[in-house]
């Protein structure tokens, strides 16, 4: 059973970047595909980016297209989500999920079989 740890968030102004990190431990990370997800407070989780178990494939949400890219480096156990242009609406806590690599970089949070503790980043204006 893999464990996922979030890291790399923070307070940061509009237009500013940042790089979260996830670490896994407890299982080989290259049998995972892996995705981010993020949620505020009296809203639903929702989908933010996904990558295939090799890096190949990736999915993002509309709204983050263009600004942040989800990367993966398999022999440091360890997934990425860079994201540049950061706007208010960004605000959230940020959770990271893997799934079996067979799923592919899906979107659907319910297909995750593990989930981190979150990591909060907060854009102000």
């Amino acid at each position: 059973q893999v464990q996922l740890v979030e890291s790399g968030g923070g307070l940061v102004q509009a237009g500013g970047s940042l790089r979260l990190s996830c670490a896994a431990s407890g299982g080989t990370l290259s049998r995972y595909a892996m995705g981010w997800f993020r949620q505020t407070a009296g809203k639903e989780r929702e989908f933010v980016a996904a990558i295939s178990w090799n890096g190949v494939g990736k999915n993002y949400a509309d709204s983050v297209k263009g600004r942040f890219t989800i990367s993966r480096d398999n022999a440091k156990n360890t997934v990425y989500l860079q994201m540049n242009g950061l706007k208010p609406e960004d605000t959230a806590v940020y959770y990271c999920a893997a799934v079996d690599r067979a799923q592919g970089p899906t979107m659907r949070g319910a297909d995750y079989d593990y989930w981190g503790q979150g990591t909060q980043v907060t854009v102000s204006s």
